[in-house]
């Protein structure tokens, strides 16, 4: 399955990510003032950062507004957060033009129904181990870990290593 995606992969130069079901595990905490508490994985999080170290610009696609995601979003350095996007899909037009990128030079990562309209148009279009069968549909690659679980870092790891800039990125922390 690798080898029919890799000309996908090497094409990536924008990694987008839905939020619920993906940058975590799906569940939604409140405390008791209504405030939402979400857990987000530290090595999604420093995949992220080094999506930025190898050139490829970042974003969050989500149906949901949340300070939340605002915050993590401010504090990974995230480029462009799309937050009470609904329809996706007027969202992620917007995001090809805010990139000045084409269709296939996008990686969105997805977990349900709300994320089908763009992963039906993503050049490389992931879905996480527990995302609905629907969405799992239109993925051309389903991770092997859930969200909020190491689904981003693999994908991330993924595409740097088939773009050849993972042994840099190594370098880098040595």
């Amino acid at each position: 399955m690798l080898k029919n995606i890799s000309k996908r992969i090497k094409k990536i130069k924008v990694f987008v990510m839905d939020v619920d079901g993906v940058m975590t595990n799906g569940s939604i905490n409140m405390d008791e003032h209504g405030h939402e508490i979400k857990m987000f994985n530290v090595q999604d999080g420093l995949g992220i950062a080094v999506l930025r170290k190898a050139g490829i610009h970042t974003a969050i696609i989500t149906a949901r507004a949340s300070g939340c995601v605002s915050a993590r979003a401010l504090d990974l350095k995230i480029d462009k957060v799309y937050q009470d996007a609904y329809p996706k899909s007027a969202a992620f037009a917007d995001l090809l033009k805010n990139f000045n990128v084409s269709k296939d030079e996008v990686c969105f990562i997805g977990d349900d129904l709300p994320d089908i309209s763009v992963l039906k148009q993503a050049g490389f279009a992931v879905a996480v181990r527990n995302a609905s069968t629907d969405a799992k549909k239109y993925a051309h690659y389903v991770t092997k870990n859930s969200g909020g679980n190491g689904a981003i870092r693999e994908v991330v790891e993924l595409i740097l290593k088939t773009q050849g800039k993972w042994h840099h990125i190594l370098e880098t922390f040595k």
